[in-house]
């Protein structure tokens, strides 16, 4: 797995779009980065720019970024309804694959001591990053924001982690660190009512709203300390009125959603919006969003509908779209919106209409091929298998299975998604077998190179049609269940289920023994050859059944 570390630099210009666009150019300009999102508010008079690339990469379009920010941009002169200290606000890592939290640390120090040395910006480490307690939160490090910083950076306990301990006038000061995804969502409520917005906001918050007594006066416990109505913990939230939409909205930031969930906010900034006696008409997101939350949610809000969860990706990111209203101020394109889908591998092949497949299929190009119709006919068991746990549940006479239709038809999903992604990866491996063949073989050491070559691309051209013979298996483990307590009605469409997953494991393992042929390794081909055997005798075995099961059903 590659290193993939996104960067989510917040910049104070949200209304020159010369500006925007100079400061966009110096991430796009990095090899190795992608410019995922540019997203600038007019209220706000900020922009959120993500981008994603290896960790070298990253630093080094960050650092650009930030230098012509402090270039552009004039903080004594900036207005605008977010909170802010610096030309580049906050600058913060966000680990994706392949790369810890820890080497992010090191990529935000890496970042801060080149920004404060070479550009002369106070920075200070927040988060995972922070070197001193007090530093943990965001919220805490802008106390007082840009008007404040003057006075504050004359205080030895505001002394900036690297940098300066001087006032910046025009680039203010940095925040750089590394967090998990931060989802900046916004709920819109139908007011212009901003004090209303604000008290949602700090109900929701993590810290909570001070509770008063009948007089309005705050209530303290016996210590002093106010008393407060519990928030929602890893939340940050207040209300504000957006001119450009014409209504108030309670803003947050999710800084854990593993903790607090985009639905659960959602659901409790409805409650108290009824309890006001406003309604919430819809939402959005801030910049790009992970896709977990987006299928959490909807699981979550499917069952609420008593409806099964076991349905694909992009339905439930649909549910999700639909119940937050995310397109009631702005369209919502997941492709777009989902950092997962932004970052995906092009998929060719499962991405043509059925017809252009099998046009490019019957050609005279020799991939795609069989490898990739095997991994083609497992999906599409999946697939039915998922249908059939859809079509059963919540059905009269068979609630009893409703857990069980849950079940099967999520791990159908996953399972389909994979091998529907075999079906471009078995056309890609084969390439690589080709490139291989094709490197120089004019010296000794090109020849050994070459072997090697030869050698390692057919034993990965091998792994995946063994890939997909597991998986084949794996979904024929779900069909013989649905035959005997799924939807009856669908019986016919179980069965077809077990007759393509077999044809899948049966296609895999022929491709597997093909590609064998080729790979002068005895024993890691006998390994191989006999886990793929065995494979085959668990897919013709439970195969069997489901046609045997499924003809003696049909029959009677």
């Amino acid at each position: 797995m590659s290193k993939l570390v996104e960067c989510v630099p917040n910049f104070s210009e949200g209304r020159n779009p010369e500006v925007i666009k100079s400061i966009a150019a110096e991430v796009a300009s990095v090899a190795g980065v992608t410019l995922l999102d540019v997203d600038p508010g007019d209220a706000t008079n900020r922009t959120v720019v993500t981008f994603v690339g290896g960790p070298d990469a990253v630093v080094e379009a960050a650092f650009l970024s930030i230098a012509k920010a402090a270039e552009l941009i004039d903080m004594r002169q900036h207005q605008g309804a977010h909170a802010r200290q610096g030309a580049t606000d906050v600058c913060p890592f966000v680990p994706i694959s392949g790369v810890s939290i820890e080497e992010c640390v090191e990529l935000a120090n890496r970042l801060a001591k080149r920004v404060g040395e070479e550009l002369k910006i106070p920075v200070y480490l927040y988060s995972h990053a922070a070197k001193r307690p007090e530093r943990k939160k965001m919220t805490d490090i802008r106390v007082g924001e840009y008007e404040a910083l003057e006075e504050k950076l004359t205080k030895p306990e505001w002394a900036p982690d690297y940098g300066p301990a001087e006032f910046n006038a025009t680039a203010g000061a940095t925040v750089i660190g590394v967090r998990p995804f931060l989802i900046a969502y916004n709920i819109n409520l139908n007011t212009r009512n901003t004090k209303l917005a604000k008290q949602i906001g700090w109900t929701i918050r993590e810290k909570g709203r001070a509770k008063r007594d009948e007089k309005g006066k705050r209530i303290r416990d016996a210590e002093g300390d106010l008393v407060r109505t519990p928030g929602l913990p890893e939340c940050q939230a207040t209300g504000w009125f957006i001119e450009e939409y014409g209504r108030a909205q309670v803003t947050m930031n999710l800084t854990n959603y593993e903790v607090t969930s985009i639905h659960t906010a959602f659901d409790r900034v409805c409650e108290l919006a009824e309890e006001n006696g406003v309604r919430v008409t819809g939402s959005e997101v801030v910049g790009l969003i992970p896709k977990e939350p987006l299928l959490a949610a909807g699981r979550h809000y499917l069952a609420k509908q008593n409806m099964s969860t076991g349905v694909s990706e992009k339905e439930l990111i649909e549910i999700a779209n639909l119940t937050f209203g995310f397109s009631e101020v702005q369209p919502f394109v997941a492709e777009k919106k989902v950092i997962e889908y932004q970052v995906a591998e092009k998929r060719p092949l499962v991405t043509m209409t059925v017809e252009d497949f099998t046009d490019e299929l019957g050609s005279d190009s020799p991939a795609p091929g069989g490898g990739s119709v095997a991994a083609l006919a497992g999906s599409l068991a999946g697939a039915l298998v998922s249908m059939v746990g859809v079509l059963t549940h919540g059905k009269k006479g068979y609630k009893e299975h409703n857990a069980l239709m849950e079940e099967l038809g999520a791990k159908a999903q996953t399972l389909k998604d994979r091998l529907m992604a075999i079906v471009d990866d078995d056309t890609a491996a084969f390439n690589l077998v080709m490139d291989a063949f094709r490197l120089p073989k004019k010296t000794e050491a090109d020849i050994a190179a070459r072997d090697a070559a030869i050698l390692e691309a057919n034993k990965g051209a091998t792994r995946i049609p063994f890939e997909a013979l597991d998986r084949c298996v794996e979904v024929l483990k779900l069909v013989e269940p649905l035959v005997e307590k799924g939807n009856q009605n669908s019986l016919s469409d179980a069965g077809v289920a077990g007759l393509m997953a077999r044809a899948g494991a049966e296609g895999a393992y022929y491709n597997v023994l093909i590609n064998l042929s080729g790979i002068d390794d005895a024993s890691w081909c006998a390994e191989m050859k006999t886990k793929a055997d065995g494979l085959l005798a668990q897919a013709e075995t439970l195969a069997d059944v489901v046609r045997t099961r499924t003809l003696e059903k049909l029959s009677s």
